[in-house]
């Protein structure tokens, strides 16, 4: 079933990505349009590293914490109509859509969860790792989405020293996930929202 649980993350990834894109263009920039990045055919959102190979790999090693991501889409913030104000817009439609994507899931199996085990555990999938997505995301450290809402907040010139941190945040957050109470702290938060979907 781990092979069921990938696909769904990997396309759940994809339609993050798509969500920015769209977001993006709606606020002025064609950018991700342009680049062939709002479409749901995977292969252009396709990152070797972070789309397959490290969802993969925590899959088949059993570890309780699955992450995974699709290339990030362009965005060009000279396009947006305003500025640091749009670029949060554009980042949190990400995550929104996660969560959007985990509500729906979540009512689909209240309705039909026991039907079908491949529909049942498909659905769950759905839930459990676009929660996980959604509310990672939302955590304000570079290179995460929650990083570019965070900055709205900072002095300007505060706030692109701050994302300049992006390259190596991604070990920082693995470092806080894995290491240290964090970690524990953010599977609390993940099953206390899935208990709010109903579904845990």
């Amino acid at each position: 079933m781990e092979i069921i649980g990938l696909i769904v993350l990997i396309f759940s990834a994809i339609l993050h990505e798509v969500m920015h894109g769209v977001a993006a263009e709606k606020l002025g920039d064609p950018t991700a349009r342009v680049a062939g990045r709002i479409t749901l055919n995977p292969i252009p959102h396709i990152d070797p590293l972070m789309t397959i190979l490290l969802p993969g790999l925590l899959l088949l090693s059993g570890s309780p914490f699955i992450f995974g991501a699709a290339k990030p889409v362009p965005v060009n913030p000279l396009f947006l109509k305003d500025g640091r104000k749009d670029m949060a817009l554009v980042a949190l439609a990400g995550p929104a859509t996660n969560l959007l994507l985990a509500l729906c899931g979540a009512l689909l199996l209240s309705s039909f969860g026991g039907i079908n085990e491949i529909l049942t555990i498909t659905l769950q999938y759905v839930v459990i790792y676009n929660i996980v997505l959604g509310l990672l995301n939302l955590i304000p450290i570079p290179p995460l989405d929650g990083s570019k809402f965070f900055t709205i907040i900072l002095p300007e010139e505060m706030a692109i020293k701050y994302q300049a941190f992006a390259p190596f945040g991604i070990f920082v957050i693995f470092s806080l996930l894995f290491f240290t109470p964090a970690g524990d702290w953010f599977n609390t938060l993940i099953i206390q929202t899935l208990k709010v979907f109903g579904a845990y």
